[in-house]
Formats: structure tokens, sequence, C-alpha cells
């Protein structure tokens, strides 16, 4: 039921030609002089470190992904600190400031998909408020989420449509810096008209935050009658 109730969302926002993007975090990845799976063609061996201790690491990395359905295109923004809900949404509205106002300039209503669980879970009150706060109301719009079952995320857009190319791109490439790795993301192209973005950031997100019950009770969000749980809509207050 839950997968006919997103097949049913994303068809009626393309029909009308308003925003569907799928989202979520890729693997963190550590930055330094290390191996990274995959082959690639070389006249001489590269010397990458013998192990991937995090003490010899620049830092980790937390790309998370924005695919919009519609244009084929992906923006990525790579953080430095913790995958939390917060990062999630700053992400989004990045993603919205920079990319989606542009492409969809009369749209009044966003459709999200996302899985159920990491920093866009759909238990997180954070996630719910910042969206309410940062992106429902800071542009006017009406958000709807659409969560995938757990377990359930390879049918997430963003994961076979931007994360499994980002991936090879990259492959048998030690990503020994920031800069080298956005400029992988940045490279990344396919023959169906793939293009990516990507954005560093270095705001320091804390883990733990919480939402009190008389802000949670103060969010315009309506449930879906459908698993409510997983489907809600945000509207701007």
């Amino acid at each position: 039921m839950q997968f006919k109730h997103i097949e049913e969302q994303k068809q009626s926002f393309l029909d009308s030609g308003e925003p569907v993007i799928s989202i979520d975090t890729k693997k963190k990845e550590l930055i330094g002089n290390f191996k990274n799976a995959g082959r690639v063609w070389r006249t001489e061996p590269e010397e990458v470190n013998a192990h991937d201790f995090p003490s010899d690491a620049e830092c980790r990395a937390v790309p998370y992904g924005v695919y919009d359905l519609a244009n084929n295109r992906g923006f990525m923004t790579v953080g430095t600190s913790a995958d939390t809900p917060e990062f999630a949404v700053d992400s989004l509205v990045r993603w919205w400031r920079e990319d989606g106002t542009k492409r969809y300039p009369q749209a009044s209503r966003l459709l999200i998909l996302a899985d159920s669980g990491g920093s866009n879970s759909a238990r997180s009150r954070v996630f719910k408020h910042r969206i309410q706060e940062k992106l429902a109301d800071g542009y006017g719009l009406a958000v709807r989420v659409c969560h995938y079952p757990r377990g359930a995320s390879k049918w997430n857009p963003v994961e076979h449509r931007l994360f499994s190319f980002v991936s090879g791109n990259w492959a048998g490439h030690p990503l020994r810096t920031l800069k080298g790795m956005l400029a992988r993301i940045r490279g990344t192209v396919t023959s169906t008209g793939l293009k990516v973005r990507a954005a560093l950031t270095r705001k320091i997100y804390q883990k733990g935050v919480s939402v009190p019950d008389d802000e949670m009770l103060a969010l315009n969000l309506e449930r879906h009658e459908i698993c409510p749980d997983w489907n809600y809509t945000i509207s701007a207050r």
C-alpha cells in the first residue's frame, strides 16, 4: 500500500509540473590517503596507506544527496560534522535556494521521498520541526513527505539514480582531499543526461537535539489517511 501511495503522489506532482525530490545520506567517507575500492587503468601504481585509521584522516565526510526526478539532476552537500536531521534539512534548503527556486519558480508544493531511518527518519521530531521552520515557513511551501518502509531504501530513487553513479565515478581513486571528493561528485555524468552539483559545509551540528511537545503541537502538520506515520504534509504557518 505504501509503494502504491508513493507512486500516486509522485505521478500527481510530476504531472502538475511540481518538484519531486528523493533524499538520503550517502555512505560516510574518510578523507585521506586511503584505498578506495574499484579499478582504474594507470601506468604506475598509486601508493596509499595500508590501513584506513580515522586518526590518519583529514576528516570524515558526510555526503547528503538530493535527486530531482523530473530534471535528472543531483545536488550533494558534503558536511564534515555529524549526520543530523538539521544537517539534512539544511541540505534541502540549500538545494531549494540554489537550484529548486530556479527550476520551479512557480511551485507552491514540494514532494520529498525519503527513507524511514537516518537523519531524515520518519520518527524524527527535529526533521519535521526544521522542515516547518526552514522550508515550509521560510519559503511558503506545502512540503509533502513520503517515507519508504524500513529495509526498502533500494527503491528510493536517489540510491540508484545518483549515488550509484557517484560511487562509480570515484571508484579506484583515493579521496585524499575534500576538494578532490567534490570534483569527483561534480564530474559525475551519465548517458541519460545526469548532472550533479556539489557544495561543502563546515557547519558544526550537535547530536541529541530535542524538540519540546509544545513546539511539535505548533507545527502545521497534517498526516495522510494512508500510513500516517510515513506520509504527512507540512504547510507554511
